[in-house]
């Protein structure tokens, strides 16, 4: 007997693509367009095709050679920064109490980092770091090491890292504990019976378990990670030098302050396409060994 499908219910969902076509591919639409012109002044636009794009991928040209600088800084301050945070989460998360008051306490200081606007975590770290007035800057200097990030690489580096660890940390110390909480105790029971070491329950019950929230953990920490501007941009303001400048601030750099319009849209068009292109990698290597693992375990 033939059933009539009813389909007015896809008119409840038109608002939704009204909101999201208004507000995500209409300016996305407006990128594009402004990418393939150039403009100068009057609000005139000339056609230029991929000139830009060439100009961006070309590592001989200005406009390449501070993309690719400004890409390799990004990369390396992710890589950076996932390899501090995640094993750093997870070692917290696996030292938080799981019983009692204490609960409550750890997750609300844990999330107290969490809640402070991204321009005030920089303002901070900016008087904390700073020789005369702030607390970390005097006592190194007090101490005989020198310290100074307003003049030293190492150091705008150091700070900008330390900063985004006391500020992020805690969101991948928060996934990881609910991850584990998930965890039934009959696991850990049978660990238990087993005479299983500490290490042996973390590495075949704890971290296979944690593989979700680790992904999705790996996933928002590289994505804030790359995108990261406010912070650096209040703390250093891309120096000294441009040895701080990521692809965010070059790329405010040359809308706002060059006003060349049509090279930075095709910049924020590739820095987009990288973003979505690492973490679709992230995505399914880190999925593909979560299921690979319960499929040998169940074999053997």
């Amino acid at each position: 007997m033939d059933k009539t499908v009813n389909q007015k219910a896809w008119f409840l969902v038109l608002p939704v693509f009204a909101v999201v076509a208004f507000s995500a591919i209409l300016p996305l639409m407006t990128v594009v367009n402004y990418s393939m012109q150039d403009t100068f002044g009057n609000n005139q636009f000339f056609w230029n095709g991929v000139g830009w794009f060439k100009e961006l991928l070309d590592p001989s040209t200005d406009l390449g050679s501070r993309f690719f600088a400004s890409l390799w800084r990004n990369l390396f301050f992710s890589a950076v920064i996932l390899a501090i945070e995640v094993p750093l989460g997870i070692v917290i998360a696996l030292s938080m109490p799981t019983k009692g008051w204490t609960v409550a306490a750890c997750l609300v200081i844990l999330a107290l980092p969490l809640l402070i606007p991204w321009n005030v975590v920089g303002t901070i770290w900016q008087i904390f770091g700073r020789e005369d007035i702030g607390l970390l800057g005097y006592v190194l200097n007090h101490i005989g090491i020198p310290y100074n990030y307003v003049a030293n690489d190492i150091d705008a580096w150091i700070t900008i890292i330390v900063m985004d660890v006391w500020h992020w940390t805690s969101l991948v110390a928060l996934l990881c504990y609910a991850g584990l909480k998930s965890i039934p105790d009959a696991y850990y029971q049978a660990a238990q019976i087993d005479g299983a070491s500490r290490w042996s329950v973390f590495t075949a019950i704890q971290l296979p378990k944690m593989n979700r929230v680790l992904l999705i953990a790996v996933l928002l920490r590289f994505m804030d990670s790359f995108m990261i501007y406010t912070e650096p941009f209040v703390v250093t303001g891309g120096g000294p030098g441009n040895s701080t400048t990521f692809i965010s601030i070059e790329l405010v750099k040359i809308a706002l302050g060059q006003f060349d319009l049509g090279k930075a849209a095709a910049l924020s068009l590739v820095y987009n396409l990288i973003i979505l292109i690492v973490c679709w990698v992230f995505y399914t290597v880190m999925t593909n060994a979560g299921i690979e693992r319960p499929q040998k375990e169940g074999v053997a």
